[in-house]
């Protein structure tokens, strides 16, 4: 698709020809030097000062390491911690406002591999911007993402403090749960359409940190669109969704329509809210103790003598069978 043409004001091309001047610039590689989570190798002659954001999840990791003061914009529904909810806006991560990017001559931008589009990230580079990308795919990324980012805004201490703490925590979850008897998963992402994780996706690694196994997880895809057939054949034990915000999506209870789901006869349909679950952040943990004793409580229920169905006894839905409610948006 051809990108339609990208104006500028005069002050700030003039501004990124300057940050890119520097950036070439001997100092440069005496400075900080590291790579992102794309292997694209990154030089700042010093700590980033403005910071623009272009992914919720970013912004919340550059509070979490130190660096919120930093960041003079970032994109929609950058709503955590509450001081993240007063930067200025720059559009939302698959619609960046490109211009008002620049106008705040910004000497670092922190995007988001698999949300922003390439070629705002290309026209960025262009400028002389220098971008770091950030996809953790694993609970160790998000504590590396955070000394990474601490390294580049200058706040090294406090990032490594949340990495320690962060690992710490992740180390008794695992402690806890992960050696326990292993419990089939299905994480549901949306509704319409069905879409899940496979195990490449930092939510799987949560799901294996709680002794859980994911159905899906070996779909070539991150995050695949699948049909009900293929959740009966799964028969999983766990049915986690998340949805769009506090309140449990009403489509995680149309599940119990299929009685030979294990999930739906042993009323294992469970709802973690999508920031604490979806998000790349430190707040997984907390959404990883919530799904950890999900996943326990499904355990628990084994007890109660339930008749279970293999996945290959699962029926077939039949063609009477109730459609799927409309997405709510």
């Amino acid at each position: 698709m051809r990108l339609p043409p990208f104006r500028i004001s005069t002050a700030a091309a003039s501004a990124a020809l300057a940050t890119l001047l520097t950036l070439g610039s001997p100092a440069a590689a005496a400075g900080i030097e590291l790579e992102d989570d794309t292997g694209r190798k990154l030089a700042l002659a010093a700590p980033a000062q403005r910071i623009v954001s272009l992914a919720p999840h970013v912004t919340e990791m550059l509070f979490a390491a130190g660096a919120g003061e930093r960041v003079v914009g970032a994109v929609d529904y950058s709503d955590y911690p509450e001081a993240a909810q007063h930067i200025t806006r720059v559009g939302g991560y698959t619609r960046i406002d490109l211009e008002a990017v620049a106008a705040l001559r910004p000497d670092l931008v922190i995007g988001w591999q698999s949300g922003n589009r390439d070629g705002d990230l290309a026209r960025l580079r262009a400028l002389g911007i220098p971008v770091y990308l950030s996809e953790p795919r694993n609970l160790e990324d998000v504590a590396r993402n955070l000394e990474r980012l601490g390294r580049l805004a200058g706040s090294e201490r406090t990032a490594q403090a949340a990495a320690s703490t962060f690992r710490a925590r992740r180390e008794h979850l695992a402690a806890t749960y992960s050696g326990l008897d292993k419990v089939r998963v299905f994480y549901q992402i949306w509704d319409r359409p069905l879409m899940t994780v496979n195990d490449r996706h930092l939510i799987a690694d949560v799901i294996r940190l709680c002794g859980g196994a994911n159905v899906f997880g070996e779909i070539a895809h991150l995050t695949p669109t699948i049909g009900v057939e293929a959740v009966l054949a799964a028969n999983p034990e766990v049915i986690v969704a998340s949805g769009m915000g506090e309140a449990r999506p009403e489509w995680l209870d149309q599940w119990a329509r299929w009685p030979q789901l294990e999930a739906a006869h042993r009323d294992n349909l469970f709802f973690i809210p999508p920031e604490l679950i979806q998000r790349h952040t430190p707040r997984i943990l907390d959404g990883a103790e919530r799904l950890c004793g999900q996943i326990d409580t499904a355990r628990s229920r084994r007890a109660r003598g339930a008749a279970a169905l293999t996945p290959s006894a699962a029926p077939a839905p039949t063609p009477a069978a109730a459609p799927a409610p409309a997405r709510k948006d």
